[in-house]
């Protein structure tokens, strides 16, 4: 099964990890069609966008495939999931985003991979209104260059976070 962490107590948990065996994370924008992928550099400071996977209930198992693959090729070490918070009323966003995370460690195929979630409302909006002026067309190529954007946004805002609070604590 896949562990959840508090989003600290991942950064903190890998930082024990010696340097040569420190991976990087892998930033998830979960969205109904595709998953924006986004990736750490290996110091854990700047996401860059990585691909996006076409989502479907019945390729679930395929997709595990492919993070088991890029786990290993780009040495992943655990995923930053964006999650949709919305206080006071439910969110369908959201119980999408944990429906995905429960089937992917249904496979079997991500045994101790570790995660945490990372609040991303208005990441993908964001990235549209950024992108738009750009014309980008086919529509379709519009989309998933916004997914892996708003994947971006979700791991960056996640490792300045984390980085801040490590920087903060190491001065007191």
């Amino acid at each position: 099964m896949m562990k959840y962490l508090k989003p600290l107590n991942l950064y903190q948990k890998l930082l024990k990890v010696r340097d040569v065996e420190r991976g990087r994370f892998l930033g998830l924008d979960v969205g109904n069609k595709y998953v924006g992928l986004a990736v750490s550099d290996f110091n854990n400071k700047v996401a860059s966008p990585l691909s996006v996977l076409v989502r479907k209930k019945s390729n679930i198992g395929l997709m595990a495939i492919d993070f088991q693959h890029l786990m290993s090729e780009l040495s992943i070490s655990a995923f930053v999931v964006g999650y949709p918070y919305v206080r006071r009323s439910y969110c369908p966003d959201a119980a999408q985003v944990k429906a995905f995370v429960d089937e992917l460690s249904e496979t079997g195929k991500l045994e101790d991979v570790q995660y945490t979630y990372w609040e991303e409302c208005f990441t993908s909006k964001n990235t549209e209104l950024l992108l738009k002026p750009l014309n980008i067309y086919p529509l379709s190529e519009a989309k998933t260059i916004s997914d892996k954007f708003a994947a971006v946004g979700i791991l960056q805002g996640y490792l300045d976070y984390v980085n801040r609070n490590v920087a903060t604590e190491q001065s007191q």
